[in-house]
């Protein structure tokens, strides 16, 4: 055989060897197209994380709402209201009449800052404006106060006489003094804001991750065909997988209570009773989100996938625990409505720092409770399907 047809024998094998490895490029693109889960991954996720991250993260203070009471009455106090309404930074919520409806606002959670002109404002050489501020975020608190002494500053033509903290300003010859005030956090601790959104993080990924592995590995190793055949009914199969996980989520709660109050030095304002009666509920939300997840997962590592990427990540981003909803686009805002962490950290906030009881964070119980019967009978009606 001639050099030139051992050549053309191994070009032959070659394009025959390369036709081989384009076919199976082809097929595993096939796969991969049949695959709308993996579809989702590789292309969803990239576009979902960047808008939500590129619109999420911000520590820029925008349309924070803050109600105003004004005692003087006076055309400067009058003037100051109208150009604080009219920044893109802060939205008037409300004129309020007297100190308590102001706190009334404050515990409903409809403002972050209430703005105090005094009777004497405009006489008084003494007179001050008083910016009561919810410190339950305390970098918040900084912010959206210091944002706002600059806007008075710079609209109400104040001028510093000095730079300290308590600095004193002049307005048609009288010294005014803006007083801060730091409402339920007044040292500003930074463990007042994160362990309530530690504590939801916690349990909605111990509870849902937990759950779903522990269901999708009895699924892989087949055992669960044997509790198919047995007589007890898919739903009650659903809720004894869910038990266990639940007193291992109360050893969670009790835990993170502990250490928040004797080593973080975070205060129990309100009823414990209460704190561990939500935090019980959030945990059976957690539960039925990793029941649903693993009526849709085949493996365990698509389900712990699952629960991180579409978990955790609403958890950081779109609760408040991080970033302020406030700042967020309108769609985000009300996409933030069904993170069930969200109504769990204003509840635990609302109870654990600001003190309040049943009445204030009836509403997030509601919603909990809508969340926990509207999962459970979503696993188990996907259950008696998939199984």
């Amino acid at each position: 055989m001639t050099y030139s047809m051992l050549w053309h024998v191994k070009q032959k094998e070659e394009s025959k060897s390369m036709k081989q490895f384009v076919s199976f490029v082809r097929k595993e693109f096939y796969h991969i197209f049949r695959d709308m889960r993996t579809m989702m991954i590789l292309l969803g996720i990239p576009v979902i994380l960047i808008i939500i991250f590129g619109y999420a993260i911000t520590t820029e203070i925008r349309s924070v709402p803050v109600a105003v009471l004004d005692q003087s009455r006076t055309d400067i106090t009058r003037k100051l209201v109208d150009r604080i309404s009219a920044s893109e930074y802060f939205n008037l919520y409300k004129m309020v009449d007297n100190m308590e409806e102001a706190q009334q606002l404050f515990r409903r959670n409809k403002v972050r800052l209430v703005i105090v002109f005094p009777v004497d404002f405009a006489t008084s050489n003494d007179a001050s404006i008083q910016l009561l501020a919810d410190a339950t975020d305390p970098n918040e608190a900084t912010q959206i106060t210091a944002y706002m002494s600059q806007l008075i500053m710079d609209n109400g033509n104040f001028s510093i006489a000095n730079g300290t903290s308590d600095s004193r300003f002049s307005v048609s010859g009288s010294r005014l003094v803006p007083v801060v005030h730091l409402l339920y956090n007044p040292l500003m601790k930074g463990a007042y804001n994160f362990v309530p959104g530690v504590m939801g993080l916690i349990l909605i990924l111990i509870c849902s991750m937990m759950t779903s592995v522990g269901i999708v590995k009895e699924k892989e190793m087949g055992t669960m065909e044997v509790l198919l055949v047995s007589p007890m009914k898919p739903a009650y199969i659903v809720i004894a997988k869910a038990i266990p996980y639940l007193l291992l989520s109360m050893v969670n709660i009790v835990t993170i209570l502990v250490i928040a109050y004797f080593l973080l030095d975070v205060p129990i304002a309100g009823s414990l009773t209460l704190l561990v009666f939500i935090s019980i509920l959030y945990a059976f939300v957690a539960l039925c989100l990793g029941l649903l997840v693993s009526t849709m997962a085949d493996t365990q590592k698509s389900a712990m996938l699952v629960c991180v990427m579409v978990l955790m990540l609403p958890v950081i981003l779109l609760s408040g625990m991080v970033f302020p909803i406030e700042n967020m686009p309108v769609v985000l805002q009300w996409l933030s409505n069904i993170v069930p962490a969200k109504w769990y950290i204003i509840a635990v906030k609302d109870v654990m720092i600001k003190g309040l009881g049943i009445g204030s964070v009836l509403p997030e119980i509601a919603i909990l409770t809508v969340m926990v019967a509207f999962l459970m009978l979503l696993s188990v009606k996907r259950f008696k399907i998939r199984l």
